[in-house]
């Protein structure tokens, strides 16, 4: 299992997202609002809206503002509020970069905060292309064992192409190639699983290593960058280290 991911679970069992809940359900709303607007309000043809609602109902999302979503991603609600998906490249401190997805309502607003955010961090925004050739897209799952013991997602996980199915700590991590994102999700669907993780996300085709002190300055700017009101996910090449997370739970 990747640090990252551990770093996410970290901050599940230090409880931040119930002190975040706010803005997560404002992050929820806005992904099935692009979900909506991009392949309907359908739910059983909508693969991604669908992944999208379930995501909103682990979290306890209200069902009215999760119709409310649907409802104005597929323009039945005309508020006037008109969202796009917009993805950043840059780096923060010590050389790490970033790529940084958005969802936001004013393009400049979301630049002049990230460009705030990475300069305070010591780092700066970067040229479309600069960054991303750095990275990966690859699908990505991650479920507590709990859900589905290691033979049997490691059997639904190869049969649904995925590239590796690994187990650490209480979670399984499922990754695969782009083209094998609705598969896997359908799988575990009929699984009844429910993951706590499952997107498209950047992954590093080559990780830098820092120490535990560097590491923990630069994931803390990560935390920051991911407060940002239209930031949605954030990637980077850290290679987070055991005793950089250690030192992480313990600040």
């Amino acid at each position: 299992m990747s640090g990252h991911s551990k770093w996410s679970t970290i901050k599940r069992k230090k409880g931040v997202a119930d002190a975040k809940r706010g803005a997560i359900f404002t992050r929820l709303a806005r992904e099935i609002v692009i979900a909506a607007r991009e392949g309907g309000s359908d739910i059983d043809s909508n693969f991604r809206l669908r992944l999208a609602v379930d995501k909103a109902r682990a979290e306890n999302m209200p069902k009215d503002n999760i119709e409310r979503a649907i409802k104005r991603g597929a323009g039945e609600d005309k508020d006037g509020v008109v969202f796009e998906s917009i993805t950043y490249e840059g780096y923060v401190g010590h050389g790490v970069a970033v790529m940084v997805e958005a969802v936001t309502d004013n393009r400049n607003r979301t630049v002049s905060d990230l460009r705030h955010a990475l300069t305070k961090a010591g780092g700066n925004m970067a040229e479309p292309g600069a960054v991303g050739w750095q990275f990966e897209r690859i699908a990505y799952f991650t479920f507590p064992s709990s859900a589905m013991n290691f033979d049997k997602a490691f059997e639904l996980g190869i049969e649904a192409g995925a590239n590796d199915v690994v187990e650490d700590d209480g979670t399984i991590e499922i990754t695969g190639p782009v083209e094998s994102f609705k598969e896997i999700a359908t799988h575990l669907h009929k699984a009844n699983v429910q993951p706590e993780d499952a997107e498209l996300r950047y992954s590093p085709k080559q990780e830098m290593e820092l120490g535990a002190e560097e590491s923990v300055s630069v994931l803390k700017a990560l935390e920051n960058i991911e407060d940002l009101d239209d930031v949605q996910n954030v990637y980077s090449n850290l290679k987070v280290s055991d005793e950089a997370l250690a030192a992480l739970e313990a600040a």
